[in-house]
């Protein structure tokens, strides 16, 4: 089936649901929100408000749910700060769990969907450890940009629902302290991530395992269809992170720190820490600072998700069969080359016609693009808006074979919107991230980010629509 983008938000009613408690008090810990200095509110977002029944709340009202943390009505209070370990980087640890945010809320989208409210930066909870529970501003600001930018291409994201700068100033020793310090608040459809079934693994719960499977099931795949729901769920979620693992590539996009506490259940990508976009193809290329041996780096990003794989199923083995488990981890290559070819097709807008017949179309691609002549979102910006796919604007000899195959190829879109006619692609490379935060930390200036909100906004429409 072709790729399509996430549905646009709709809108709805406020319609508080709160489930997680039934799973037990082993799921999560109460939390206490911090008490801020100040609440100064940078961002909602006007876009996702609506499709949980909140567009109607006033600025006031935003700072008293999403700064000072009042409970939303009918839901969670005290809010919970969930459990789970982790592999990090490849090394299992077992103390760790929301150490600077909380479940605060759970509702119903305009589809119906169980969507969470979470936040960073709320303050400590009982798994803080040594940290301080706090978020800098400019780490809330680079989430806006990395979710924004990440909807807008197609990639299941978790949303940047608000940001409240909060009037403390932090140390940090990977950047300039002080330094501004922000609470964030994040929409996601779901916040149990791999690293919540090896808590429980490691545990040997097996109540609780079964408990969780059927919850997944039944508020994120539509239900327990079959007799064994730990494999049925296994391959449900396998299917879901094989098409983040094919959105990411085509995106360009490096998260940084794919460890299995960073990976939802339902396959949404989420917590963006050390991210970046890689200007060129470039198989090497990584975002964190840390990541020496290059494990997360752009290429290797598939191979991180098929390893985080492993790791749910060896947890679910607790109450599952090894065979359908190891079935299912064996067909996941299948499943990324279809969903990377599948995405790939989306970008450029042109329809899918099959595994083999996109797969040699996407190599001739990256053949071109490895060469490093033309930037990634420049060459899907340039594809994109070719009317005539037989007579391309580019006729550089290193896509010469990429310009036979896709000759032939039906269009899904017509490029008629006016992102089309701009003279550059609207991207998001580091030095404009930097060049975005400079503004704000500088000069307290918001309107360039406020902009590049708009500009992304532009193209997302431009690449759903046309």
């Amino acid at each position: 089936m072709p790729y399509k983008p996430q549905p646009e938000p709709g809108k709805t009613v406020y319609q508080p649901d709160v489930q997680i408690t039934r799973l037990g008090d082993k799921i999560g810990d109460p939390a206490k929100p911090a008490d801020f200095p100040d609440h100064i509110l940078r961002f909602r977002n006007d876009r996702w408000d609506q499709s949980v029944g909140l567009d109607g709340l006033s600025d006031e009202a935003w700072l008293s749910h999403f700064g000072r943390f009042e409970p939303l009505a009918d839901n969670l209070d005290p809010p919970l700060a969930l459990r789970y370990h982790g592999h990090q980087f490849r090394n299992y640890n077992p103390e760790i769990g929301d150490g600077r945010g909380f479940l605060f809320a759970q509702l119903r989208d305009d589809r119906q969907r169980l969507m969470d409210l979470g936040t960073k930066g709320s303050g400590t909870t009982p798994w803080s450890r040594t940290g301080d529970g706090r978020l800098t501003l400019k780490g809330a600001v680079r989430e806006i940009l990395a979710t924004e930018m990440l909807e807008a291409l197609g990639v299941h994201t978790s949303k940047t629902f608000a940001v409240v700068e909060t009037g403390e100033q932090l140390a940090r020793g990977d950047e300039p302290s002080p330094t501004r310090s922000a609470v964030m608040t994040r929409l996601s459809h779901s916040h149990i991530r791999i690293g919540t079934f090896q808590r429980i693994a490691y545990e040997k719960n097996e109540t609780l395992m079964l408990q969780l499977v059927e919850y997944c099931l039944k508020h994120y795949y539509g239900g327990v269809q079959t007799d064994d729901p730990a494999t049925e769920l296994f391959a449900k979620v396998a299917e879901e992170v094989a098409k983040l693992a094919g959105a990411y590539m085509t995106a360009g996009f490096v998260h940084g720190v794919l460890n299995t506490d960073n990976i939802n259940i339902t396959g949404e990508s989420f917590d963006y820490g050390p991210w970046r976009f890689t200007p060129y193809w470039e198989p090497g290329f990584t975002a964190a600072y840390f990541d020496h041996e290059g494990l997360y780096c752009f290429a290797r990003q598939p191979e991180a998700l098929h390893w985080n794989l492993a790791q749910l199923a060896s947890a679910l083995r607790l109450i599952s069969d090894s065979e359908p488990l190891v079935a299912t981890l064996e067909g996941f290559p299948k499943a990324y080359g279809t969903a990377f070819t599948e995405h790939f097709c989306w970008r450029l807008g042109i329809e899918s016609e099959g595994f083999e017949s996109d797969r040699d179309l996407v190599v001739a691609a990256e053949k071109g693009l490895a060469e490093k002549t033309v930037q990634i979102d420049r060459f899907f910006f340039d594809w994109g808006k070719t009317a005539n796919l037989a007579s391309p604007d580019d006729n550089s000899p290193e896509f010469s074979e990429f310009r036979a195959l896709i000759a032939g190829r039906t269009r899904t879109r017509k490029p008629v919107s006016g992102y089309w006619q701009k003279p550059e692609p609207c991207s998001m490379h580091i030095e404009e991230v930097e060049a975005i935060w400079t503004a704000i930390a500088e000069d307290d200036d918001w309107t360039i980010l406020s902009q590049k909100i708009i500009d992304i906004r532009d193209m997302g429409s431009a690449l759903r629509n046309g």
